[in-house]
């Protein structure tokens, strides 16, 4: 059974999705070495052969990265060639090499992803979609790479949801520029005094 992984960018408050901007490991500020967080990124790709996206975070990168010539942090290469899954009702011509719509039930397809031969699932941006994932119990594990930063209002990964899994913390890595990358594995049930009443709940791991 392949993993399916949420990986996000994050303010120390929590933030995922900031309005008018974003901050992201592949800036250019001469100061800030992040060549161990390009590696730590690297190592993700390495690990995954999907990339599960929803419709807007899907057109957004569409639209940036195949123009990116002079990308050096081989995030534009890797977005061309590997296999890209866009959960969508609306989307019939994706215009993009290597990409896939899926447009039925949400558990059913990414339990049949999760179900094929391959390496890990990852989904970034994407928040409302994830956020279906994590009602549906479909997410195993959480990689947070959280900046330095507060942002103090945003999109946050938890926001209004109704039930939040147990997770597990397994690995705390600090890299030079401040950036702490949390990874939390899920775990069997959710926390409790929610009102949870979803369909899906973590599987043990």
């Amino acid at each position: 059974m392949r993993k399916l992984v949420v990986t996000e960018n994050s303010t120390i408050d929590g933030v995922v999705e900031l309005a008018g901007g974003w901050f992201s490991p592949g800036d250019t500020d001469p100061d800030v070495d992040r060549s161990d967080v390009l590696g730590a990124l690297e190592q993700q790709r390495n690990a995954a052969d999907a990339l599960l996206l929803g419709r807007a975070s899907f057109e957004d990168m569409r639209g940036y990265w195949p123009k990116r010539t002079d990308d050096t942090t081989g995030i534009s290469a890797y977005l061309d060639s590997v296999n890209k899954y866009v959960v969508s009702s609306t989307l019939t011509e994706p215009a993009w090499e290597n990409t896939t719509v899926l447009s039925g039930s949400l558990r059913t397809e990414i339990e049949a992803l999760k179900a094929a031969d391959g390496k890990d699932i990852v989904t970034t941006g994407s928040i409302s979609l994830v956020r279906s994932l994590i009602a549906e119990g479909l997410v195993d594990e959480y990689r947070l790479f959280v900046y330095p930063v507060v942002a103090g209002k945003g999109r946050r990964l938890f926001d209004g949801a109704t039930g939040v899994p147990k997770l597990r913390l397994v690995e705390e890595r600090a890299f030079t520029s401040g950036i702490v990358l949390l990874r939390y594995r899920a775990t069997a049930g959710w926390l409790p005094d929610r009102g949870f009443t979803g369909s899906g709940a973590p599987t043990a791991r």
